[in-house]
């Protein structure tokens, strides 16, 4: 579901890193970094395809086109974003924060996101600068969001300054399983439309959604990947998340409370909503002023929907958050198709599911099984991917030839 902006409003993220704003279009300037912290410039003279309706000139970063909707569901105004490059630090630190020159015109706002990289994939969700990661990071990548609420109106970054540093951590993250929630499912639809990360949407498409751009993972990724099971568990699918919604935009409700971003007085695991909907909360309304129309709590792509799950109409699916456990992993590489996932390892087994292309699966454990051709090669090896789920080792990107997980 598309974000729609509420205007004039102040964004958090900046305010949270110490940044200074321009406001009515005046320009503003970067204070220093402060003194004592590792400190470095966001690269704002370069756009690629993982970035999404930004154009850079001079230094500067704007939105590409100012009147762009990302679907049919927005109908004013409009958005963008640049990740940069990753960014190694000097010493491993646990926050990063930024401060921002730009012109931010009535209506528009820029916003801050950073992420750490905790592992050789593996990465912290995307947090607003200036808040503290629960562990530390060895290198970051910074996230630019640009909004407008009106046609034509573009706010323009100029530079942004960013220090690393470590703070007190408030719930160190501990090595534990992925966190699984029942969560109501509907179908996103909107073949041709642009996703959060930039992807066009085609029929049958295979991705996820949640309602936080804390777990979108950059387009031709899958560094953040759900798996959604019916909740007779009889088929699953393992994908990507790449777009924001259903109904709200900062509602990580897989979070506890220490961190959720927004309704933190909610239980761990429910959705805005799905207690605006059910029980009334927040009058009925989500974080811009709509009246909640269902529960959902993740949306589906036309791929996931019908072809993984078999699903004929919205409704109740169980959900792991994969990114939220530790383990091994790898990320499923195929020519694009969503691979079968099988219920033994055998190329005849019953299929359970579908692992689809940029997937990123935790690996439980191997055994032996039919002999598979894949992308990396022929193998017998066989991965436990979840309870009695199993794919060919072939199709992992693992950066190893060996197993990475004990034997069954």
């Amino acid at each position: 579901m598309i974000r729609i902006k509420k205007a004039g409003r102040v964004t958090a993220a900046v305010l949270a890193a110490g940044a200074v704003t321009a406001l009515a279009g005046a320009p503003a300037q970067a204070a220093p970094v402060s003194p004592g912290t590792a400190g470095w410039t966001a690269d704002l003279s370069t756009v690629d395809t993982d970035d999404v309706n930004v154009a850079a000139a001079g230094g500067t970063l704007t939105l590409a086109d100012a009147a762009w909707h990302r679907t049919a569901r927005v109908f004013a105004g409009s958005e963008g974003s640049l990740i940069t490059a990753e960014h190694a630090l000097g010493t491993p630190a646990n926050r990063v924060s930024a401060q921002v020159s730009a012109e931010t015109p009535k209506g528009t706002t820029v916003e801050v996101d950073v992420r750490g990289r905790t592992g050789a994939d593996d990465w912290t969700e995307w947090t607003p600068a200036g808040t503290a990661f629960r562990t530390g990071v060895s290198s970051v990548q910074v996230r630019l969001s640009l909004h407008s609420d009106t046609d034509g109106v573009r706010p323009v970054v100029r530079g942004v300054s960013l220090s690393a540093d470590t703070a007190p951590q408030v719930n160190a993250l501990a090595a534990t399983a992925a966190l699984t929630y029942r969560v109501y499912g509907t179908r996103e639809g909107l073949v041709g439309g642009t996703t959060a990360n930039g992807h066009t949407i085609v029929s049958h498409d295979h991705f996820v959604s949640f309602p936080s751009g804390k777990s979108v993972s950059p387009k031709g990724t899958g560094n953040y990947t759900a798996r959604v099971c019916r909740t007779d568990g009889s088929k699953c699918e393992y994908a990507p998340v790449w777009e924001i919604g259903p109904w709200n935009e900062r509602d990580d409700y897989w979070n506890p409370a220490s961190v959720r971003s927004e309704f933190k007085d909610l239980p761990q695991g429910k959705p805005e909503a799905q207690a605006a909907y059910l029980d009334g909360y927040n009058n009925r309304k989500d974080d811009s002023g709509r009246t909640v129309q269902n529960p959902a709590g993740i949306d589906l792509a036309d791929g996931v929907f019908w072809d993984g799950l078999g699903m004929s109409d919205n409704g109740y699916v169980n959900v792991t958050y994969l990114w939220t456990g530790t383990g091994p992993a790898g990320t499923v590489k195929t020519a694009g198709s969503p691979m079968n996932v099988r219920a033994s390892a055998s190329t005849s087994a019953a299929i359970k599911g579908l692992a689809a292309n940029y997937a990123k699966v935790t690996i439980e454990c191997y055994v032996n099984g039919d002999s598979v051709t894949g992308t990396f090669g022929t193998s017998t090896i066989w991965d436990r991917i979840g309870p009695g789920h199993y794919v060919s080792d072939t199709y992992l990107q693992t950066g190893s030839d060996l197993p990475v997980a004990p034997h069954c």
